[in-house]
C-alpha cells in the first residue's frame, strides 16, 4: 500500500532541525571554473549568487524575492557572475542553468514522462547508497523533480548529494533554480548509508484544476532520523508538464569507483497526480545522456513497478 498521503499529511507537522553543513565542496574541476564556485544542482555558481533559505522562509519567484519566516522580503539580486556547467563551458547572456539535459549539464541517466496537460506533484520512496569507494572530489546528485518542457525556466527538485553539502557525506536539500540567474536552496540536513527517504514535489490543493499553481511544496526526509529539507516556492510561470521519477547527475566523476557502492539506486512506491489531484500512470522512458561520456560505468535504467537507475 502506498503511504506517500498519510506521510505528506504527517511531515508537514514536523520540527525543523538544526543544519551542521558546509558549503557546497567540488575537488577537480575544469580549469574554466574559478576556484571558489561551488557545486549545485545546476552547474557551478558563485557563492554570492546561491541563496539558503531557513524554516519557514518561501521563495516567491514572481516578486524576485525571499519571504522570511517573520514576514519581512528580501529581494533575491540579480546574480554578477556566469555559472559553468559540469565541463567547464560558460552560460552566457541569458541563458539558464536549467536546460533541456543534455551530457556537458551533467545528467547522466534519467527516467521522465510528460503529459499534455499538467502534473500536480510527485512521491518517491529511496535508500541513501553506500558511499563511493573512491573520493575524488567529485558530486552525486540523486532526485525527482518537475520541470516544463516547453519552457524550461524552473526546475524543482527534491536532492540527495554526495560531497555537496557535507564534505565525504550524504546530505539532503530542496532547490529551485534560477531567479535572477541564482540558485535556491532550502534548508539542508545530513543523512547516512542505509537510511529510508521519502521526497516529493506537491502543488498546493487550493489550485485543484489549475494547471499553473502558484504554490508547490519541495521536501526530502528522512524516515530514518527524523531529518528533513524542505521548501515552498512559487512557479515563475511555469505549468509543469515534465516529471521526473529519478536523475542521476554528477560533477568530477573520473573513475566508475567515483559512483556510489551499490552500483543502481530504486526510486519506488512512486506515486504521480495530475494538476486535479487525481492518481495517474505516466509512460517512464529511460534518457541516455551518457552516449560518449568517459568513463563509462555501465549506465541504465529499468522500470516500470520502481525507476532504477544503474551505474
Amino acid at each position: 500500500m502506498n503511504t506517500a498521503p498519510r506521510k505528506v499529511t504527517a511531515l508537514f507537522a514536523l520540527a525543523a532541525v538544526a543544519a551542521l553543513a558546509t558549503h557546497a565542496f567540488a575537488g577537480p574541476r575544469p580549469a574554466s571554473v574559478p576556484a571558489d564556485f561551488i557545486v549545485t544542482p545546476f552547474g557551478y555558481f558563485h557563492p554570492s549568487c546561491v541563496n539558503h533559505l531557513g524554516k519557514d522562509d518561501v521563495l516567491r519567484q514572481g516578486e524576485k524575492a525571499i519571504q522570511r519566516a517573520d514576514g519581512t522580503y528580501e529581494n533575491i539580486r540579480e546574480c554578477a557572475y556566469p555559472h559553468y556547467r559540469a565541463d567547464g563551458e560558460k552560460a552566457v547572456g541569458d541563458e539558464r542553468a536549467v536546460q533541456q539535459p543534455n551530457i556537458s549539464h551533467s545528467w547522466v541517466v534519467s527516467a521522465s514522462s510528460t503529459t499534455s496537460s499538467a502534473y500536480g506533484g510527485i512521491t518517491a520512496e529511496w535508500f541513501v547508497p553506500p558511499a563511493p569507494s573512491s573520493n575524488d572530489g567529485q558530486t552525486v546528485f540523486l532526485f525527482t523533480g518537475l520541470e516544463d518542457i516547453n519552457d524550461v525556466v524552473t526546475i524543482l527538485q527534491p536532492v540527495l548529494g554526495w560531497n555537496a553539502d557535507y564534505r565525504s557525506g550524504w546530505g539532503i536539500a530542496s532547490w529551485n533554480c534560477c531567479v535572477n540567474g541564482a540558485a535556491n536552496e532550502g534548508p539542508h540536513a545530513p543523512v547516512n548509508a542505509g537510511d529510508h527517504l521519502f521526497g516529493y514535489v506537491l502543488s498546493s490543493y487550493s489550485c485543484k484544476g489549475s494547471p499553473t499553481c502558484p504554490t508547490w511544496y519541495i521536501s526530502l526526509n528522512d524516515e530514518t532520523n527524523g531529518n528533513f529539507a524542505s521548501l515552498t516556492t512559487s512557479n515563475d510561470g511555469q505549468t509543469f508538464n515534465w516529471v521526473f521519477g529519478g536523475v542521476l547527475e554528477v560533477y568530477n566523476v573520473v573513475q566508475c569507483a567515483d559512483y556510489p557502492g551499490s552500483g543502481d539506486i530504486s526510486f519506488f512506491n512512486l506515486s504521480v497526480i495530475n494538476d486535479k489531484f487525481g492518481a495517474i500512470s505516466p509512460a517512464w522512458s529511460v534518457n541516455n545522456w551518457y552516449s560518449g561520456l568517459t568513463p563509462q560505468c555501465n549506465y541504465g535504467g529499468s522500470f516500470p513497478k520502481q525507476v532504477t537507475l544503474t551505474f
